[in-house]
């Protein structure tokens, strides 16, 4: 009983992070109109690391080698998803990119396969296929074909997809606060390095009160507080659920859309987000089900 009530508590915490990200997804779009996307996000981890760094600092003495390395290896895969994304911006749809970058929810089970040897349940699965349906359906415009942006999308799918397979093996060898803390660092290091890489300046072109919200809100809560969050309920929670769980992001940005800035929710999209939700609840209650009555799929 206390076991399922913990995953459940995992649960409501990452449905919570999926939440926040899709909610600040608002403030990001209108913040980087003005400051080039890689200025942005240098500054958004470098405010995250150094409020983790405070957070962390009793955890320094539980920092070793390995650590490091594994907090590096995350901080590349993220920093890796949030580049070929931007590059899949320049060239294809918003629409596009968003359906292909969620479709990690089906490539992290065969990721974990052909990585750890890993079996994701049979629900899991099915709810990955439900909530890829309705990713699809969410993103009306979406225009699939196989052109430069497409493709960088697809790269930025799988990079994301790393990212949580390997939070999820990494977060029960390693202290959570000094992973976390070292993939900010790491982010943080590789985006400055992007910014000399596609000549944009490091201060952003102003430091007004839009990019001060964006930079506080996104750093604590879709920064610190969520990737924390990831990290620790990935003690709990396979990968597969975590990538579902996700998947309610934008429906998320779609609400927060709806009530500040005029967008409407159409019947397709009303679909899309129900097959989301109908593929969360397969995956939770279908492996409930199994176990409870102990029927082998």
């Amino acid at each position: 009983m206390a076991s399922r009530f913990k995953r459940l508590g995992a649960d409501l915490l990452l449905l919570s992070v999926a939440i926040i990200w899709g909610s600040t997804f608002l403030i990001v779009q209108d913040a980087t109109k003005q400051t080039p996307v890689y200025t942005f996000l240098f500054w958004r981890f470098l405010f995250a690391t150094i409020l983790m760094a405070f957070f962390a600092f009793k955890h320094f003495r539980l920092m070793d080698k390995k650590t490091i390395l594994a907090g590096f290896i995350l901080g590349a895969f993220l920093f890796l998803g949030y580049a070929f994304q931007t590059f899949a911006l320049t060239y294809a749809y918003s629409s596009t990119v968003g359906f292909i970058t969620g479709l990690n929810v089906v490539i992290i089970p065969f990721a974990l396969f052909v990585i750890f040897r890993q079996k994701a349940s049979f629900c899991s699965c099915v709810g990955a296929v439900i909530a890829a349906f309705g990713l699809y359906f969410l993103s009306v415009n979406a225009q699939i074909g196989i052109n430069k942006g497409e493709f960088y999308a697809l790269i930025c799918a799988f990079m994301f997809s790393f990212q949580i397979v390997f939070t999820g093996f990494y977060t029960k060898k390693h202290d959570t606060y000094s992973l976390v803390l070292v993939q900010f660092f790491a982010v943080t290091l590789f985006c400055f390095f992007g910014i000399f890489a596609f000549d944009n300046p490091v201060l952003p072109p102003k430091f007004d009160y839009l990019f001060m919200k964006a930079i506080i809100i996104t750093s604590v809560f879709a920064t610190i507080f969520a990737f924390f969050v990831q990290t620790a309920m990935q003690k709990f929670i396979s990968s597969t659920k975590t990538a579902i769980i996700f998947t309610c992001e934008p429906i998320a940005a779609g609400i927060t859309g709806y009530f500040f800035a005029n967008e409407v929710f159409t019947y397709i999209q009303l679909v899309g987000a129900f097959l989301i939700i109908a593929g969360m609840l397969t995956a939770e209650i279908g492996d409930y089900i199994v176990k409870k009555f102990g029927t082998h799929i």
